[in-house]
């Protein structure tokens, strides 16, 4: 009889490996802060997205060629999950180690297996006291040691092996920035103290220091950029106070932050206290771990759905030619499927790399991270008739229609917002300027990043809560630098003006930044404000430099944060 526990423990061995690859990511990604090699910490985030699939993929080939005989016993699997369980009691990630467990376990199963008996559909091992020692965060007492030396002891603890610029005079805007943007009346009380989280957060050409200050019971949480200048002498760039300031910093539209945690559930659990509107699952995937970032979501699903009785139905918004986007008024997200019938001539296999390529690219705050599902059923009782029509006329293939369920064969889940186009039919004219400004900004950084839109129609983007313009449609996007920007040439003839066809030629990769306008302007208001903030979008030159600025390496700076915080303003 072949043993569970060996079993379990081929499971538990392949998790340890990954998540140990895992943290040396993380580690990787502060040599590269130190040394300045931006392009490094863009490619350590790259590859660290395929790292989990890796695993998974090696655990599922193990457990087939050692415990073949036994996989199709549902009597085995119980034992396992048992044996699996007692493993991960006294383990530091045991929430990831399950989420591990059902992602082999689901590979090697048929469906009809995927029970809560066999599958660990409510976390066993609870991780809400669990922490690691040295503990995830330090503490500071300003009352004993003084703020100005605590400030100086946080920076050493740091331990970040480049040179301060000028630390005195960063500290000395600490301390400003702390009299000024904390709420007055402010008394230091018997207890106060300063919470560091141990490991510093680190993306594309940061890294973050996040904390809070215990005063009286009340967390203020604070978030401080470090930079590096040009001489690779580090600098604190600003603080931020506020939750939604730090909650920027964590935005879905956002690339992945790299952190060393020996207990990621600390990390999440210290995060819940300064954004305490940030659901578990966002954290975890903002940290880097997405894969537990969909379990959570999917709980927290399943526990809407039990909590709720409204229907899904077709998002607002103008019907897209690929996907087929529906949602639950009383749920945050939309849900996107590839239909068969798409107006477009695109193949599913290139719209699914589209959104591969957003996945694993900088998303600069600017293009919405997905979660991607298979095989996910629903409850068909909660779809109202309309979607169920359409969902049988365009996507076909990608429903199973079972007794009370609704089985989707795939479908990606983002963040809710208004689109943009509806946004601005209801918009005053400060609303106009603010939201038309956020759209060429939201442009011109994915630009910095690589990232030519393709389809820039107001439709493909949306308004969120923090009244920031993010793009949401990838079927056209391509790299900036396989693009070729043109001039429309004169017209040759009085005939060349009028004719229904271009009198040019037209390649595959040619854009005409001049017909911008065209589409994207035709009402007085928003031409007014485009043109008083980006007419640069519609000149071909603006452009070709900035391709010409990614061809030679340069990294444009693109801050999660106003750029009127910033200390150099000081």
């Amino acid at each position: 009889m072949v043993q569970p526990m060996a079993a379990a423990k081929t499971l538990l061995s392949g998790f340890d490996r990954h998540y140990a690859r895992f943290r040396y990511n993380a580690q990787q990604a502060k040599h590269c802060f130190e040394s300045g090699d931006y392009h490094g910490i863009r490619e350590l985030a790259r590859e660290r997205i395929a790292f989990y699939d890796m695993r998974v993929l090696e655990a599922h080939d193990q457990m087939r060629d050692q415990f073949s005989d036994a996989l199709a016993s549902g009597t085995f699997w119980q034992e396992v999950k048992k044996a699996f369980t007692a493993l991960i009691s006294d383990h530091k990630q045991p929430e990831l180690a399950e989420t591990f467990f059902n992602s082999v376990t689901t590979k090697l199963l048929q469906r009809e297996y995927f029970r809560n008996d066999l599958l660990f559909v409510r976390p066993q091992i609870s991780t809400e006291y669990l922490d690691s020692d040295p503990a995830s965060y330090r503490v500071y007492y300003p009352r004993t040691r003084g703020l100005k030396q605590t400030l100086l002891d946080i920076a050493v603890d740091l331990g970040l092996a480049c040179p301060w610029a000028d630390i005195s005079r960063d500290l000395r805007h600490v301390r400003r920035a702390i009299c000024e943007r904390l709420e007055r009346p402010w008394h230091s009380q018997a207890d106060l103290q300063i919470h560091v989280l141990r490991s510093m957060f680190f993306r594309n050409k940061g890294a973050y220091l996040i904390g809070r200050i215990v005063n009286d019971g009340d967390p203020v949480p604070f978030a401080v950029p470090i930079l590096r200048n040009r001489d690779g002498r580090i600098y604190i760039d600003t603080i931020l106070f506020s939750p939604e300031q730090i909650a920027v910093l964590f935005s879905f539209a956002r690339s992945y932050f790299m952190v060393d945690m020996e207990v990621p559930s600390a990390y999440v659990q210290f995060l819940r206290t300064l954004m305490p509107n940030k659901a578990k699952s966002e954290l975890y995937t903002m940290l880097g771990l997405h894969k537990q970032g969909k379990t959570l979501f999917y709980r927290d699903f399943l526990t809407h759905l039990r909590h709720s009785s409204d229907q899904f139905r077709v998002a607002d918004g103008i019907k897209g030619m690929v996907m087929l986007v529906f949602t639950l008024p009383s749920f945050p997200y939309v849900f996107k499927l590839i239909k068969d019938k798409r107006s477009k001539d695109v193949s599913r296999e290139m719209i699914e790399s589209k959104y591969q390529l957003v996945k694993v690219h900088d998303r600069a705050g600017r293009m919405a991270d997905t979660w991607e599902y298979s095989n996910v059923d629903f409850p068909r009782a909660r779809f109202d008739q309309a979607l169920l029509t359409e969902l049988r006329e365009f996507a076909p293939s990608m429903i199973t229609e079972m007794e009370g369920h609704i089985l989707f064969k795939h479908l990606y889940i983002e963040r809710r917002m208004i689109p943009l186009n509806i946004y601005l039919e209801h918009a005053t004219e400060a609303e106009v300027d603010h939201a038309v400004k956020e759209y060429g900004d939201a442009i011109k950084q994915l630009v910095a990043a690589n990232i030519f839109p393709g389809d820039m129609l107001y439709k493909n983007f949306g308004m969120t809560r923090q009244r920031r313009v993010v793009f949401y449609d990838y079927d056209e996007i391509q790299y900036l630098t396989e693009c070729n920007f043109r001039r429309i040439p004169p017209p040759r003839t009085p005939e060349d003006e009028m004719a229904s066809e271009p009198w040019y030629t037209i390649g595959p990769n040619d854009v005409f930044p001049e017909e911008f306008e065209t589409f994207l302007l035709g009402q007085p208001r928003l031409r007014a404000a485009f043109m008083r903030h980006h007419a640069d979008l519609l000149n071909p030159d603006y452009w070709m430099a900035q391709q010409e600025r990614i061809r030679q390496g340069r990294l444009d700076d693109v801050f999660p944060y106003a750029e009127a915080l910033r200390f150099k303003h000081y």
